[in-house]
């Protein structure tokens, strides 16, 4: 795997930075895609329903889930 890619995105009115490797990136731009929805919009929605799971875990199990029903 490739070293961590940071992105800019403004969650709840609040910039924040979130780092993943390349390809939960690619995971989760494609589920975006696939679901309407800016990857801005798909990382709002993850946080929104993520409880007490770091961000950036909450990601990467998304992108996992969407990998494997799509499988």
């Amino acid at each position: 795997m490739e070293a961590l890619k940071k992105r800019s995105l403004n969650l709840a009115g609040h910039a924040t930075s979130l780092a993943l490797e390349p390809e939960f990136w690619a995971a989760l731009e494609t589920r975006a895609s696939t679901e309407s929805l800016s990857l801005a919009a798909l990382v709002r929605r993850i946080d929104s329903t993520r409880g007490r799971r770091p961000l950036a875990s909450a990601c990467r199990v998304a992108a996992l889930e969407f990998v494997r029903l799509s499988a």
